[in-house]
C-alpha cells in the first residue's frame, strides 16, 4: 500500500493507564461501555478496539448501525455492541442475528421490533432510553408505563439489557441545579422498573464527566468516552479530581493520540517575498521555511492559519500564510540542520515539548471531541507501546 501523508500513532500503553484510572474512579464492579461512535474518536476503530479489549473492555457504544458493524468486524466473538442513536428497518436483521444491542427512545420503536423478531426467531436486545430533562432523545413519562406493559406482554421478544438516560451537560458545575433534577427524574423511573418487576441488566446514566464527578450516577454501568484517550472532559472536572484527591497537580490520564507527517521541501524566502495563496503572510526578513504535505483536506484546519505551530527537532515552528486543501508551510528559521523528510508532530510530544489537543482545538475554534472526531479515518492508525 502506497503511504499516506501524514500517520497517527496510538499508545497502548496510554489507553491501559487510563483505563487503570477509570476502573479506580468508578470501582471494579461496575461494567464500563467504552463509547468509539465517531471512529472511536478519531483514533479509528479498527486500530483502538482489539488495545481496549486487551484492557478488558467488552462493552463498546456507537451511534449507528455503520458503526457497530464496523465494531463487529474487529472484536472479539464475545464483545457486546450497543447503538445508542438510529437504526432503519432494513437494519433490525443484522442487529438482531448479530446480538447487537440498541436504545429504545420512543414507544413506537418497540412495535416495530417486534415485528422483526417475530419474523426471525431471535429477541431483541434492548435498552429502554428514558427522557429525564436533555430534551433529545428518550422515552416521555406518559409512554413509561405503556412500554414497560409492551415488554411484559411480550417477554420472549426483548431481553431488557438497560434503562438509561443522558445528563445535560455534567462536564461543568454550572449546570447542577440541571443536573440534580435529572438525577432525582431518573431515580423516580428507575423505582417503577423495579416496582412493575422488570428490572433490567444494568441502569445507566454516568457519561465520563458525571462517572468522575458524580457519585451518585454511577449505577451498574457506565458509558465512558473521551477520558478513555486521555482527556479530561473539562478543566473543572479535572479540577475536581485535584480537590477530591488532595493533590496540587497529578497527571493519571495518558494521551493516547500523536499525530505525525515529515518535511516535503525546505525553501528560503527573501524578506518582503509573500508565502502561499495571497497576501495572508509577507516575510519580514530572509526566511527558511518548510513545506508540509498535509491540509483542510487531511483534516488540519484552514483556521490555523497564521496562529498554529508543528515541532520540529522538539522545537515549535510556527505556520506562516494560509493552510491550503493539501499543503501548508511553517518558519524554520531558527532550527539548525533540518532536512527533507525529517519528522513533523501535529499533535503529541517531540523531545522536551508537545502540543496537546486542546491548544490546537483553541487555536482553531473546536472543541476537543470535534478536532479529534474531524480527523480522517483514511489517516493510518500505528500501534506503539
Amino acid at each position: 500500500m502506497h503511504r499516506h501523508v501524514s500517520f497517527i500513532e496510538l499508545s497502548k500503553s496510554a489507553v491501559k493507564t487510563n483505563f487503570n484510572f477509570i476502573r479506580k474512579k468508578v470501582g471494579p464492579d461496575r461494567k464500563i461501555s467504552a463509547v468509539v461512535k465517531a471512529n472511536a474518536y478519531g483514533h479509528g476503530i479498527e486500530a483502538y478496539i482489539p488495545i481496549a479489549e486487551e484492557c478488558g473492555i467488552n462493552h463498546f457504544a456507537v451511534s449507528s448501525c455503520y458503526e457497530a458493524e464496523e465494531v463487529k468486524s474487529v472484536c472479539k466473538p464475545n464483545t457486546d455492541i450497543m447503538i445508542m442513536g438510529i437504526f432503519y428497518r432494513h437494519d433490525l436483521p443484522w442487529i438482531l442475528k448479530n446480538g447487537i444491542e440498541i436504545y429504545v427512545f420512543n414507544y413506537d420503536r418497540l412495535a416495530v421490533i417486534l415485528e422483526f423478531v417475530k419474523e426471525h426467531g431471535v429477541p431483541a436486545r434492548i435498552h429502554i432510553e428514558v427522557e429525564t430533562g436533555t430534551n433529545r432523545t428518550g422515552l416521555m413519562a406518559d409512554e413509561i408505563k405503556k412500554s414497560i406493559d409492551f415488554i411484559k406482554k411480550h417477554p420472549d421478544s426483548f431481553v431488557l439489557k438497560g434503562v438509561c438516560s443522558h445528563l445535560g451537560g455534567a462536564e461543568s458545575f454550572s449546570n447542577r441545579f440541571r443536573l440534580d433534577r435529572q438525577i432525582a427524574e431518573f431515580d423516580r423511573i428507575k423505582s417503577i422498573f423495579l416496582k412493575e418487576k422488570l428490572v433490567p441488566e444494568h441502569f445507566h446514566l454516568a457519561c465520563s464527566a458525571a462517572a468522575l464527578a458524580y457519585p451518585e450516577t454511577l449505577h451498574d454501568m457506565v458509558r465512558i468516552g473521551v477520558t478513555q484517550y486521555g482527556y479530561w472532559p473539562s478543566p473543572e472536572i479535572y479540577y475536581h479530581h485535584l480537590q477530591t484527591t488532595g493533590k496540587r497537580k497529578d497527571s493519571p490520564l495518558k494521551r493516547v493520540i500523536t499525530w505525525k507527517t515529515n518535511i516535503m521541501e525546505l525553501k528560503t524566502v527573501k524578506k518582503g517575498e509573500f508565502i502561499g495563496y495571497g497576501t495572508a503572510y509577507q516575510a519580514f526578513k530572509d526566511m527558511k521555511i518548510a513545506v508540509l504535505p498535509l491540509g483542510y483536506g487531511n483534516g488540519y484546519s484552514r483556521s490555523l492559519s497564521n496562529k498554529g505551530f508543528v515541532l520540529i527537532s522538539g522545537r515549535k515552528a510556527p505556520i506562516v500564510g494560509l493552510v491550503n486543501m493539501n499543503l501548508f508551510m511553517v518558519d524554520v528559521t531558527h532550527l539548525k540542520d533540518i532536512k527533507t523528510n525529517d519528522e513533523v508532530v501535529l499533535i503529541g510530544k517531540q523531545k522536551n515539548n508537545k502540543i496537546t489537543v486542546s491548544s490546537f482545538s483553541n487555536s482553531s475554534q473546536q472543541i476537543n471531541n470535534e478536532m479529534l472526531a474531524r480527523l480522517p479515518a483514511a489517516i493510518p492508525r500505528i500501534i506503539s507501546k
